[in-house]
C-alpha cells in the first residue's frame, strides 16, 4: 500500500521519494507476507540467498557470500530492506540478478559443461521477444568477457571456440552455409572487436516504444567496427548510413554450390 501512493511518478520523483526515510519505512512495512508461497513463486520472492546485486562492473557468477541473506546477515539487517536499498542504486536502475537455472551448485561449471557439449549451439541471443522482461542481446559478448576473459570461479573456455560457436557452428546448423567462416566468395560480416576494451554495462530499462512501452536493453563497448557484406554498418557501436543486409528466407546455399 506504501508503494501504490507513489507508483505513479515519473522515476527520478519515485526515487527521491522512496530514498525518504518516512516513506522507506512506510512501504517496508507494509509489504505483505510473502515468506509461506509454494513452488517457483516462493523462491523467486524469498531466495535471498540466490539473489545478488548485479553491480556495474556486471557479476554473472557470484559466491553464496555475495547473495542479498549474506549481506542481510552482516550488516544486521532484514533481506527486504538490503533489496530495497539496492534497486535504489544508480539513480533507481539497481538490479538483482536471480538465476534460475544453471545455479544450483552456486557457480556456472554445470553450464560450462553443457556449453562444451559437442551438440550445444548457443549464442543466438534475443531477437526481441519479452522485451520488457530479458535482455539476451549482451550474450555473445557475455561468452566472450566472462567466460574466455574474466571468469575467476573455475576454467574458462578458449576464445576461438567461442567465435566458432557463435560464427561457423551457428551458421551451420540453421543451414546458412554463404557465411560464418572468413573465405573467397563468402558473406563479407565480420566484428572487428577489441577483446581487452570489451565492456558490459549493467541493464537498464528504457521506454522509448510507442505509447512509452518499455524494453530492457544492456550497453557494450569494445566493437569498433561491424561489417556487412563489405561494408561497414557500426563504427564503435555508432551506426553509419550503409544498409546493405536484406531478408533472408530458409537455408541458403554456399557460393559455389
Amino acid at each position: 500500500a506504501g508503494y501504490q501512493k507513489i507508483a505513479a511518478l515519473p522515476i527520478a520523483e519515485r526515487v527521491e521519494k522512496m530514498r525518504d526515510p518516512v516513506v522507506r519505512a512506510e512501504i517496508l512495512d507494509s509489504a505483505p507476507d510473502l515468506s509461506a508461497l509454494p513452488g517457483p513463486v516462493g523462491m523467486v520472492v524469498n531466495g535471498w540467498g540466490r539473489m545478488f546485486p548485479l553491480g556495474d562492473p556486471v557479476e554473472y557468477e557470484p559466491a553464496a557470500d555475495q547473495s542479498l541473506k549474506a549481506i542481510a546477515k552482516r550488516e544486521g539487517r532484514d533481506p527486504v530492506e538490503v533489496a530495497y536499498d539496492l534497486l535504489l542504486e544508480r539513480n533507481g536502475k539497481g538490479v538483482i540478478y536471480l538465476p534460475l537455472l544453471g545455479y544450483t551448485d552456486g557457480d556456472l561449471e554445470a553450464v560450462r559443461e553443457m556449453m562444451l557439449h559437442p551438440q550445444s549451439v548457443f549464442s543466438l541471443s534475443d531477437g526481441g521477444a519479452h522485451c520488457g522482461l530479458i535482455c539476451d542481446a549482451s550474450v555473445p559478448t557475455y561468452l566472450m568477457t566472462h567466460w574466455a576473459r574474466d571468469r575467476k570461479r573455475g576454467e574458462k573456455i578458449p576464445l576461438e571456440l567461442l567465435v566458432q560457436q557463435q560464427t561457423q557452428h551457428t551458421a551451420a546448423f540453421y543451414g546458412l552455409e554463404d557465411r560464418g567462416v572468413i573465405a573467397p566468395g563468402m558473406k563479407a560480416d565480420v566484428n572487428v572487436i577489441d577483446f581487452e576494451g570489451l565492456y558490459i554495462h549493467p541493464p537498464e530499462m528504457v521506454y522509448d516504444l510507442p505509447a512509452e512501452g518499455r524494453r530492457l536493453i544492456q550497453k557494450v563497448d569494445g566493437y569498433e567496427y561491424t561489417v556487412k557484406s563489405g561494408e561497414i554498418i557500426f563504427e564503435k557501436g555508432v551506426p553509419t548510413d550503409a544498409r546493405p543486409g536484406h531478408l533472408i528466407r530458409g537455408p541458403q546455399a554456399a557460393p559455389n554450390a
